[in-house]
């Protein structure tokens, strides 16, 4: 496994221009379960793999009186995504959801992309629903990418606390497994990649990554699993899940980056936020307001 050395130019302190993102929907693509986003020249197309009921007993200390005001009474969905980025000529998809039923491999075929032409995968973290895509029965489901992911989340998950499917997934890569540290929030940002720029947001586990994505004045944050049940953690940051790590680190971070997308209007794109996956933020009372892209 190759450790990297960032790239790139330097941006202060995850304080890329103030000015508003003007990110644009493109022409959309007739494939069900995709959605196609323009930050700058470069294309962002969410996928979604999976889509069923939503629970919110994975909420921790969410009483119903809370959730009443927030949950439909005929319940809400739950959305498993990836992206996939095209810029300056590369194939970037960001996690590789499940893999069940090939439904991500399928929907990139359709945009044009066959697995062999995958350049990268940037791996927000190692839980299941967004590494097992990476691997069918021992071999490489894109040949020909390279694996990236942080330090910390790779120490932790084939070390620490060990989840044989992710040593499985990335086994099939062999010296193609690159990591990094991603900056913290408030640094300075260096580039992984032509505009995609990885973010700490340790919590949900050791190495959460965030990747915002720039180009020209447009920006997108993708977010991984900041959150799961978007309809009660916009509006309350401070909830966290059952499938956090550190429940009570991701709560602070997860505050800390809502509230700087709203106030530095940054669109993001989310890996558990329904279909088109993708919104605008701001701020609301104590909490924040998420308000899908049309």
């Amino acid at each position: 496994m190759k450790t990297m050395m960032f790239m790139g130019l330097v941006l202060g302190a995850f304080v890329i221009a103030s000015c508003a993102s003007s990110g644009n929907p493109l022409v959309q693509p007739d494939i069900e379960g995709v959605f196609a986003y323009r930050v700058g020249q470069i294309e962002v197309f969410m996928l979604v793999e999976a889509e069923r009921d939503g629970n919110t007993g994975i909420l921790i200390g969410a009483d119903q009186e809370l959730l009443s005001r927030y949950i439909p009474t005929d319940g809400f969905k739950h959305t498993a995504n990836a992206f996939l980025v095209k810029t300056n000529g590369q194939n970037i998809l960001i996690d590789a959801g499940t893999g069940a039923g090939g439904i991500i491999v399928d929907k990139i075929k359709r945009l044009g992309v066959e697995p062999e032409q995958v350049n990268a995968v940037l791996i927000t973290h190692l839980h299941g629903d967004h590494f097992g895509g990476l691997q069918r029965d021992g071999a490489a489901i894109f040949p020909n990418a390279k694996i990236y992911l942080a330090a910390s989340e790779l120490e932790f998950f084939t070390q620490t606390n060990v989840n044989q499917g992710a040593v499985a997934a990335l086994a099939a890569y062999e010296n193609n497994v690159v990591t990094f540290t991603p900056d913290e929030p408030g640094t300075s940002l260096t580039e992984i990649f032509t505009g995609i720029y990885p973010i700490a947001a340790f919590g949900h586990t050791p190495g959460h990554t965030l990747y915002l994505i720039q180009n020209q004045n447009d920006r997108l944050l993708i977010i991984g699993d900041l959150l799961h049940v978007a309809l009660v953690q916009f509006a309350h940051p401070e909830i966290s899940a059952t499938f956090d790590v550190d429940p009570v680190e991701a709560a602070v971070i997860r505050r800390q980056i809502l509230e700087y997308a709203a106030q530095n209007k940054i669109p993001l794109g989310g890996m558990h936020i329904v279909y088109p996956g993708i919104g605008t933020v701001e701020t609301e009372g104590e909490g924040l307001k998420f308000t899908p892209v049309k």
